[in-house]
């Protein structure tokens, strides 16, 4: 059974910095291709930053040079580093295999970025 268990959100201020993290179980996350989502309160679920089972990564425009996402293999793990957070990175974030539409979402982690 596939689960991902995301944590490391918190409440920040604009420009703080936070590093989230998912723990997968029932499958080895380095094998696919994984993403970080975020639902924004009152939005829909949008995608943020991706990582291929190869390598390369993509981001949104909205984050792209303040996210670095990564994968911490010995952990099972999946990590979105996020720098210069802004108010509209408010959201509840979730990492999730891409094209997987069976999988589960996990809980999420929230961020909340406000002066």
């Amino acid at each position: 059974q596939v689960q991902y268990a995301e944590s490391g959100g918190g409440s920040v201020q604009p420009g703080d910095s936070l590093r989230l993290s998912c723990v997968g179980s029932g499958i080895t996350l380095d094998a696919y291709t994984m993403a970080w989502y975020r639902l924004p309160p009152g939005k829909q679920r949008e995608r943020v930053a991706l990582i291929s089972s190869h390598g390369p990564t993509d981001y949104a425009d909205s984050v792209k040079g303040r996210f670095i996402i990564t994968r911490d293999n010995a952990r099972n793990a999946l990590t979105l580093q996020m720098d210069y957070l802004k108010p509209e990175g408010t959201a509840v974030y979730f990492c999730r295999r891409v094209d997987f539409i069976i999988d589960p979402w996990g809980q999420g982690t929230q961020v909340t970025v406000s002066s």
